[in-house]
């Protein structure tokens, strides 16, 4: 039997608050502890965990009307980031782009996330266009329906669905800090060359004998200043080229399992690989110089590059990482379109290590990234039951107490 379920107005479920922007001349405004949350700090994770910019007590002063607490509800209104849907996880303030509910006592916050989650396309649509930009202003917003069932089935609904987001964020951190790990020991060995400084002032580097013993103890002269004895320098050119990917219009996609790259990151899905993955990705229109990762087989478009190493002994792993740090942004030299001049990247000057290094180096990333693949999959597959049990759940289509044993069987 269906529980009881009333239609209330967004308005009536709680404070409905509108951000603002401090005066963005005033730099001391900005720097503080408060989060300043904007669309584009909403990455489509349940809860907010960084944002791009904080405020400080003198810019948080003028807007003490508008700061809201943990476990606000926040819809971004304006634009093309229209329908993100996002939640505090401790006091902050919006931009102007958002309108935030506060939600009142005896409704659930976690349901109505949910609730405002799934409705991204009618947000969209209900935007009303007397400019350039779609807009959901605060008085039209504050109007919109929602259905609230009792306070008991909308903790159940929020718990199933939380039970997924917990474990799907869970995955997101667990590879955040494996990035970082691989991250730190290739800027530790190959950048800042920490074990060759230790040997050669008769330090213990702090790393198994069999690894110590591959790594010099002292330093050369070269076209980058010191570099560990035995080790190179050579241009970028020298040791990979930066092959064009192909054109692959969004229409001419076919449904497949490939994925495929646009200049900052993947863009979608097709049923024919170009290259054979893993492999790296150069943003060249568009996004110039961001350096992405694919797992698998891949189809990079034509606003990218993709790698080809010319050297046996430098991996792409170490490729990886030595691209990140190239600051290829910088080589844009496209003054219509942003653009990567390959033949400029070419020139960049990198330290090449001795193979045996570089295959320690990948024993150690190797697994990292095998881990880091399995948990992306992993989210995608959680993703993809959240968002399927999602209207199932709000429109009372299915119950609760069997979705819970399947969410708890599926985690």
């Amino acid at each position: 039997m269906a529980s009881k379920r009333v239609m209330i107005r967004i308005g009536d479920i709680g404070r409905v608050v509108t951000g603002k922007t401090p005066p963005t001349a005033d730099t001391e405004n900005y720097g503080g502890k408060l989060p300043f949350i904007t669309p584009s700090d909403m990455d489509g994770n349940k809860y907010i965990y960084r944002t791009a910019r904080t405020i400080s007590e003198k810019g948080a002063k003028p807007l003490k009307n508008l700061h809201v607490p943990p476990k606000t509800v926040f819809v971004s209104c304006i634009g093309s980031d229209m329908g993100k849907v996002g939640m505090t996880r401790v006091e902050s303030v919006t931009n102007q782009q958002i309108n935030s509910i506060v939600v009142k006592n005896g409704i659930d916050p976690d349901y109505i996330y949910y609730n405002l989650y799934s409705r991204k396309n009618e947000f969209q649509r209900l935007a009303t266009s007397g400019s350039a930009q779609p807009i959901l202003n605060k008085g039209h917003f504050s109007q919109l329906k929602i259905i609230l069932p009792t306070i008991a089935e909308q903790r159940a609904i929020a718990r199933v669905l939380g039970t997924l987001d917990e474990k799907i964020e869970l995955n997101k951190k667990m590879n955040e800090i494996l990035e970082a790990m691989a991250r730190a020991i290739f800027k530790s060995w190959f950048i800042d060359f920490d074990p060759v400084h230790a040997k050669a002032k008769g330090r213990d580097p702090k790393l198994p004998k069999q690894i110590t013993d591959l790594f010099p103890d002292s330093f050369e002269q070269s076209q980058l200043g010191e570099i560990p004895k035995g080790w190179r320098g050579e241009t970028l050119g020298s040791i990979l080229e930066l092959a064009y990917g192909k054109g692959l219009r969004e229409q001419d996609r076919r449904l497949g399992y490939i994925p495929v790259h646009g200049s900052n990151g993947q863009v979608g899905w097709h049923d024919k690989k170009l290259v054979d993955g893993p492999g790296i990705i150069v943003g060249r229109k568009g996004n110039p110089g961001i350096v992405t990762w694919s797992h698998t087989d891949f189809y990079p478009i034509d606003t990218t590059f993709y790698v080809v190493p010319k050297q046996k002994e430098l991996s792409l792993y170490y490729l990886f990482y030595a691209l990140q740090l190239q600051d290829l942004p910088s080589l844009n030299a496209d003054s219509a379109v942003p653009g990567l001049n390959r033949h400029l990247a070419y020139m960049n000057l990198q330290v090449v290590p001795e193979n045996k290094v570089v295959k320690i180096f990948d024993a150690f990333v190797i697994p990292v990234y095998k881990k880091i693949f399995k948990n992306e999959q992993e989210i995608s597959i959680l993703a993809a039951i959240r968002d399927t049990l999602l209207p199932k759940l709000l429109s009372g289509e299915i119950r609760i107490k069997d979705t819970e044993k399947f969410a708890e069987a599926t985690i």
